[in-house]
């Protein structure tokens, strides 16, 4: 059985759980619970609390904790209400969210997650679900394609890849990672070539999984389901993430102005803890160069004004 510690070396560790501001006998959530690495931490914290954690794959089943106080939830965390609700649990002391994808999930090429590995184009976080990458390349329109590599994988030249694999699909299906590298081969520039197609698996992850669907309903279901002075943790790994999560902090909502009172005071269901994201320090990058994109953003849910 693979060890939590081998599965996933959890980012901003000490950094996150100190964020949450652990009440030894409060309830907190992790909807990324992976290799465990966070939920073990908050646990080693905990007196008479509570853990839910959240992570719909199968492989993180292995690690779970045999512990009184801990209880794994194998689905989405979109699913958050619902079994806060199945276990009675009205509102919790703090959330925390490691999104992207695991070290485990790039190491096991027949997941499909790394263009290192010659393998079927699969990148389901949740393998009992029904759509691929390889479906996306395969059933998407022309609008569909390009909206997707241009929104999320901020790829210039989005329409030419567009035009190239729509012209490729029509002779054959594409399926593994060697075909899509060879059908988009004069599109990648030869001294950024790691940066195109991380871009590119990014922009497929995302549709695949609805990573940003699903992060907008866990933010916006904060706002009912943390208590007054709990916690909202997350570390995000791209600009699309933390876009979403830095604005969400700072006003309740995604886009738009802060919203004032009369008085000129700011109305919004949290209040941010650092105005800066917070990063890794460089012991910890030379431990894991996972941690070099990871940004720490916190909050506390307030009710009323915030004094900024």
């Amino acid at each position: 059985m693979e060890q939590a510690s081998e599965y996933h070396i959890p980012v901003l560790l000490k950094e996150s759980v100190n964020g949450l501001n652990i009440r030894p006998n409060g309830v907190y959530v992790d909807v990324t619970f992976g290799g465990g690495g966070h939920s073990r931490e908050i646990l080693n914290r905990l007196e008479n609390g509570k853990l839910i954690a959240f992570d719909q794959d199968t492989d993180a089943a292995k690690n779970a904790i045999d512990d009184p106080r801990f209880v794994l939830v194998q689905h989405n965390f979109k699913y958050l209400k619902n079994f806060l609700r199945h276990y009675e649990i009205d509102k919790v002391d703090g959330i925390l969210a490691d999104l992207g994808v695991s070290s485990h999930h790039f190491d096991q090429a027949e997941r499909g997650f790394s263009f290192r590995f010659k393998s079927k184009l699969d990148m389901r976080m949740n393998t009992q679900s029904d759509k691929t990458a390889a479906d996306i390349l395969n059933q998407a329109d022309e609008k569909q394609l390009n909206t997707i590599f241009k929104n999320y994988g901020e790829i210039r030249n989005s329409f030419k890849i567009t035009r190239a694999i729509i012209n490729f699909r029509k002779e054959t299906k594409i399926e593994t990672s060697e075909q899509l590298q060879e059908i988009l081969a004069r599109f990648i520039p030869k001294q950024n070539q790691h940066k195109f197609l991380a871009k590119l698996y990014q922009a497929l992850r995302i549709e695949v999984n609805d990573e940003m669907g699903v992060l907008r309903k866990l933010l916006t279901d904060s706002i009912d389901t943390i208590k007054v002075g709990g916690r909202l943790v997350f570390i995000s790994y791209h600009s699309l993430e933390d876009r979403l999560v830095k604005n969400f902090m700072k006003m309740g909502k995604f886009s738009g102005e802060l919203e004032q009172d009369i008085y000129g005071n700011i109305i919004a269901p949290f209040k941010q803890i650092h105005r800066k994201a917070i990063v890794a320090d460089k012991e910890e990058l030379q431990k894991n160069k996972r941690a070099r994109s990871g940004k720490l953003r916190i909050a506390e849910r307030r009710l009323g004004v915030l004094d900024y």
